[in-house]
């Protein structure tokens, strides 16, 4: 992943693709928590990811400009990387999930819908600690201008709420976590498989 990044941070077309690809997502993930949320009993944590993942977002779209400022307006095909499994990716996980979720517990309507979203943003988290400051060094490496500190630091936070919630609904969640996680390895691996494809016909 280390090189791949250096070698998508050291093109601009590229890199603007890039990070809109992470906009994409990180506004994705924004409107999934949006989506799980129960009409009136939604908690104060329930809405401050959604915040911040749009934030994100927000924030993804606006470091585009220091390297390009005409590409990457919107979120079509042609302005994403690998732009098919960009847009599968989190919704796979999610329809994997539930139906992890509906075996092991039995749930359905809201109460899958929440837990869905407790274990499909935990996973995400895991993977946002990892790929961030990856990114991160290899943005230092290259003296970008582009920044990414201020989400590792908000996407550590996330994480910790998120084994909060994972510990009040139910004890044995880990066990379940890693079942979740290594649904989030394959299609992540899946989606790393599909950029490095595309990138290489750039070389």
């Amino acid at each position: 992943m280390q090189d791949l990044l250096q070698q998508i941070v050291g093109r601009d077309t590229l890199h603007a693709r890039w990070l809109n690809t992470l906009s994409f997502m990180e506004n994705a993930g924004a409107r999934k928590i949006s989506a799980c949320e129960d009409p009136v009993r939604v908690d104060f944590i329930q809405l401050k990811h959604a915040a911040e993942e749009h934030r994100h977002a927000y924030y993804l779209k606006k470091q585009i400009a220091k390297i390009d400022t005409d590409s990457c307006k919107t979120y079509q095909l042609h302005e994403l990387l690998a732009p098919h499994q960009t847009r599968q990716y989190l919704h796979q996980l999610d329809v994997q999930t539930c139906r992890y979720l509906k075996n092991a517990f039995g749930l359905s309507g809201q109460a899958l819908k929440y837990a869905a979203y407790l274990f499909v943003t935990y996973a995400i988290e895991v993977r946002a600690d990892l790929l961030y400051p990856v990114y991160q060094a290899a943005l230092d490496q290259a003296q970008s201008k582009v920044m990414v500190r201020s989400i590792i630091v908000e996407e550590e936070g996330h994480l910790e709420e998120m084994i909060n919630q994972l510990n009040q609904f139910d004890a044995n969640w880990e066990v379940h976590a890693r079942q979740v996680q290594a649904l989030e390895e394959q299609l992540f691996n899946e989606w790393l498989a599909a950029i490095s494809q595309e990138i290489h016909q750039y070389a």
